[in-house]
């Protein structure tokens, strides 16, 4: 077998290994309540051991490319637009200011206390240890279980955080490479990378939405599409130099808007498990690899003494939690006077718990691994690129400790703080589901004499109250109810062949009127998720028993229950 071949099979066999590995590590993970990110960066740590492992060789950009964009698509595509707007102050604070005082932290001080860094090299380890990563922030969030206030500004801070961090890591490397810096156009190109990046975003936002029209009668085709829609927005807007990670959020959350509308059943269930398939998939590698990259980065300081860049890292790790901890108390507070003022509500300010737990939930992860390996190795003149291994090590150093040591506080910090998830979508979900009950009602008592077998009408209208009235007193006394009756079981009689015909009728008119009532049930959800009622969360949770539902009515043999003949009195 050739050299290369073979080489490429242990890269594979690899992959393979790594995800078989993962596996594993998420039994763990759930069983012994440690955070998934954390335990897989351990395990790639012990992986590293492995005598003779094969390494995984991939270019910085192509780790980048294949890792970042789909997760951070899949991100955006869950996260609820109506959320951002509400926490678009905090987050905004976070993703661009925060981002700005931290680099400059870490500039300062690594400047004071390494003189082999330059001023342009400090920002640059600045920009890269700055953000914390979306990817290892979505896979916390989604573990923890907290207030919904404390996941939407977390979340949306890691899906906006990388567009300023980028910036800021080009315009440094830009001035370590040819020394030149501008402070000037630093500003303005922040400006026109974010603009920039969310119109490329929402332009092909339209161009997919007109895509997935003709492809909705194919699932396979639909989503492909919503497959390539991320590498896509990000690869147009790095190909006109502006932010490929502003494009990608901006893609996701305009397609997801739509996408309810416009996409079948069948497409929205299966789109969905692509996207956790998928996102386990890459969450586990990126993880797993950052563990596996330590004795290459060790092996690559042979020449450096250790211990003093321990020291510096240790210093750095103290900086960026610190920093950011210090900035978020009076930004927090004034920064929600400022809301109040623009806004004219009297919104209540957040709590010390709530500010405190964000501040210390800055988790960096693999994105900034993947900006340090790209660095260049030399500057115009020739010569190394300033501090170049010393970057790369601080900013591996940086992500085991937010990773492990953070990672493994959140849960107990939350505990102590105090924070537990909050009843706020459950009571949004209760009203929701009885609105949509009560608009599937409507349907039926519109159709009043519109069908030859009342029957059928009498049936879902009973079946509806009941619901109806289930959700009315859920939403009144939010008790959960008892557990379901049992099902009985009987064997019947064949009917003759009259009764046979007369019950495939009924099977038929109860699937058209109960695909109309699903239709105007499926509205009255878009209806509050458009007044802002309704988050998109919870609406795609109750869409999903909809499109279950209608997916079943539409089959070959439909899935349907509509009796012989409805009992008397059941309208009373």
């Amino acid at each position: 077998m050739p050299t290369g071949n073979l080489s490429g099979m242990l890269g594979f066999e690899l992959v393979l290994f790594l995800l078989a590995a993962s596996i594993a590590l998420r039994m763990f993970a759930e069983r012994w309540r440690i955070p998934y990110a954390t335990l897989l960066v351990l395990g790639g740590l012990a992986l590293a051991q492995v005598p003779r492992l094969p390494r995984l060789e991939l270019s910085p950009d192509l780790l980048f490319l294949i890792f970042i964009p789909p997760l951070l698509y899949a991100g955006a595509i869950a996260f609820p637009l109506r959320d951002l707007r509400r926490e678009s102050g905090p987050i905004l604070r976070l993703a661009l200011v925060m981002v700005l005082v931290s680099t400059t932290a870490v500039a300062i001080v690594i400047r004071a206390i390494d003189p082999k860094f330059t001023w342009a090299a400090a920002f640059a380890l600045g920009a890269i240890v700055s953000p914390p990563d979306p990817v290892a922030v979505l896979s916390l969030m989604r573990w923890l279980g907290l207030p919904r206030e404390v996941e939407r500004i977390l979340e949306g801070e890691g899906l906006l955080n990388d567009a300023t961090a980028l910036v800021l890591y080009r315009v440094a490397v830009g001035a370590a490479v040819t020394g030149a810096f501008s402070l000037s156009n630093a500003a303005l190109q922040i400006l026109v990378n974010g603009t920039g990046g969310a119109l490329v975003g929402l332009a092909i936002g339209l161009v997919v939405r007109r895509a997935h029209r003709l492809t909705r009668s194919v699932d396979v085709a639909e989503n492909t599409v919503s497959l390539l829609t991320p590498f896509v927005a990000f690869l147009a807007a790095e190909g006109l130099h502006v932010s490929g990670v502003i494009s990608v959020v901006a893609a996701g959350m305009y397609v997801a808007r739509y996408q309810q509308i416009a996409g079948t059943p069948s497409t929205r269930l299966q789109n969905r498990a692509m996207w956790e398939v998928t996102s386990f998939l890459l969450e586990s590698l990126i993880f797993i690899i950052i563990g596996i990259q330590l004795p290459y980065i060790v092996r690559d300081l042979r020449d450096i003494t250790l211990g003093p860049l321990v020291r510096e890292a240790i210093i750095v790790c103290v900086t960026v939690i610190v920093a950011r901890i210090v900035w978020i108390f009076p930004s927090a507070y004034v920064g929600r006077a400022v809301d109040r003022w623009f806004a004219r509500r009297d919104e209540s300010l957040p709590s010390w718990r709530t500010i405190l737990f964000v501040g210390w939930a800055g988790i960096r992860g693999g994105d900034s691994l993947a900006i340090a390996l790209a660095l260049p190795l030399t500057t115009i003149t020739g010569n190394a690129f300033p501090a170049r291994n010393r970057i790369v090590f601080i900013t591996f150093c940086v992500i085991l400790a937010t990773l492990v040591l953070q990672g493994i506080t959140l849960r107990p910090m939350a505990r102590a703080l105090g924070l537990g998830a909050d009843r706020s979508a459950g009571d949004e979900e209760v009203h929701a589901r009885l609105t949509s009950a009560e608009a599937g009602l409507r349907v039926l008592d519109e159709m009043n004499g519109e069908w030859p077998n009342p029957e059928v009408v009498r049936y879902l209208r009973q079946r509806h109250r009941q619901r109806a009235r289930r959700w009315a007193a859920q939403e009144r006394r939010r008790f959960s109810h008892g557990p379901a009756a049992r099902h009985s079981h009987s064997v019947v009689s064949p009917p003759s062949h009259e009764e046979g015909r007369l019950d495939e009728r009924r099977a038929a008119e109860y699937s058209r009127v109960r695909s109309r009532m699903i239709a105007t049930e499926r509205q009255s959800l878009l209806d509050l998720r458009d007044k802002g009622e309704l988050g998109d969360d919870v609406m795609r949770r109750i869409q999903r028993e909809l499109d279950l539902e209608e997916m079943l009515l539409e089959g070959e043999q439909p899935v349907v229950e509509p009796p012989r003949e409805a009992p008397l009195g059941e309208d009373s």
